[in-house]
This record gives structure tokens, C-alpha cells and sequence, in this order.
């Protein structure tokens, strides 16, 4: 990997990378079902890096401190990655005006 790319583009990369590795070795698979199980994987880990402490105190754990707040906190995330991503429009959508 190249030292420029921040931990969080070498790992969006590698998922990539992996997802087209797994299409690559497996050309009958519905690409569907890859990218379904990667972001099913992304979701685990997410979840188990936002566990709380011990401390029912805590400050730092106090915005994701309960299982609702993380799920909020993780469809808000989803929903700006979608958003911000190249390929959150095509060209082919229902209703994408056609010059």
C-alpha cells in the first residue's frame, strides 16, 4: 500500500480489492451476494469497535453508549458514504434524465 493512503483509504480499498478478488475467483457468484457479505462483515466490525466500556460514565462512550444510538450513528455513516460515493447516481436510474 502506498504510505500516503490513511488507514481508512487502505482499508476501503482492500474491501474493494477483496470484493473483486472473490468475483474474480468465483465468476458465477452474484456479485450482489459479495458485496452483500462484505458490507455484512464491515457491519460486525463496526459494531464490535463502538462497544462501550465498562463505564457507564464515560464521556467518550456516551454518544454510542446504548445499541440504538449505534445503529443511528452507523445508518448516519452508511447514508453520507452512499451519498458522497461515485457510484451513489448512474446513469441507468429510473427517472435519470437522458439528453
Amino acid at each position: 500500500m502506498n504510505d500516503d493512503f490513511s488507514v481508512y483509504d487502505q482499508a476501503a480499498s482492500r474491501a474493494v480489492d477483496l470484493g473483486n478478488q472473490l468475483a474474480d475467483n468465483e465468476p458465477s457468484a452474484d456479485l450482489w451476494d459479495i458485496a452483500d457479505g462484505l458490507l455484512a462483515g464491515a457491519v460486525q466490525y463496526w459494531l464490535y469497535t463502538r462497544q462501550p466500556c465498562d463505564d457507564p460514565g464515560c464521556q467518550d462512550c456516551a454518544p454510542l453508549s446504548t445499541a440504538e444510538l449505534r445503529l443511528q450513528e452507523l445508518q448516519r455513516l452508511v447514508e453520507e458514504l452512499a451519498r458522497s460515493s461515485e457510484y451513489f447516481h448512474t446513469a441507468n436510474d429510473y427517472g435519470a434524465g437522458r439528453a
